[in-house]
């Protein structure tokens, strides 16, 4: 939504009360601008810090998620939530290393605590979804974060390859093991991306 130049001098008209009890009053209705702000003005936990604390909580839950629901319907219910709290720290921190990182990561722990048998098809097309979508994030940081990201996408290929039916699935939804290697993700993979789903793929 634009703002036309008459609200935002109506906006700039208000006393410092006045904006103040207006602040307080958004920042009630929205959780997230709270804590973004609080993350910004106060905290004095950085990126980094909350990333950590991240990257234990995703351990944490996917295991406890898998122990709980992992051979029924609930468990790609149970991974999504674990996913929303991954995009809360993103608009909290703004933290896009962490969007790729704590992504992947989530992946390969839902694949190593996944049980062996059942039917874990949708699980698979979301987790395929969310590769892809961490390859075209990676594209659009800074290379130099590359070395950084390979452990994680090397332990992401790791579970696949240990899991034929996921390989397989991957081959056929257009998903290369090459592309695990940031330098040999190609460009341009979000129209390669839409190309696949164009194709009635990762459905």
């Amino acid at each position: 939504m634009e703002y036309s130049k008459e609200f935002k001098q109506a906006i700039s008209a208000f006393t410092s009360q006045e904006k103040d009890k207006l602040i307080i009053r958004l920042l009630r209705k929205d959780r997230i601008l709270s804590h973004r702000l609080y993350f910004e003005l106060i905290d004095e936990e950085t990126a980094d810090d909350k990333r950590l604390q991240m990257e234990s909580l995703i351990k944490t839950e996917v295991k406890q998620v898998a122990q709980k629901y992992g051979r029924t319907k609930y468990f790609l219910p149970g991974i999504r939530r674990i996913s929303a709290k991954i995009t809360e720290h993103v608009k909290i921190t703004t933290d896009k290393f962490g969007e790729i990182s704590l992504t992947l990561l989530l992946v390969s722990e839902t694949l190593k605590h996944l049980p062996k048998s059942g039917d874990h098809y949708k699980l698979y097309i979301y987790l395929l979804n969310k590769i892809f979508r961490s390859l075209i994030l990676t594209k659009k940081i800074d290379p130099d974060y590359y070395l950084d990201l390979r452990e994680t996408y090397e332990e992401v290929k790791k579970e696949i390859l240990q899991n034929k039916n996921l390989e397989q699935l991957a081959l056929h939804n257009g998903l290369f093991l090459s592309w695990f290697e940031p330098e040999n993700i190609p460009e341009h993979m979000d129209v390669i991306l839409k190309k696949i789903k164009a194709e009635g793929l990762l459905k």
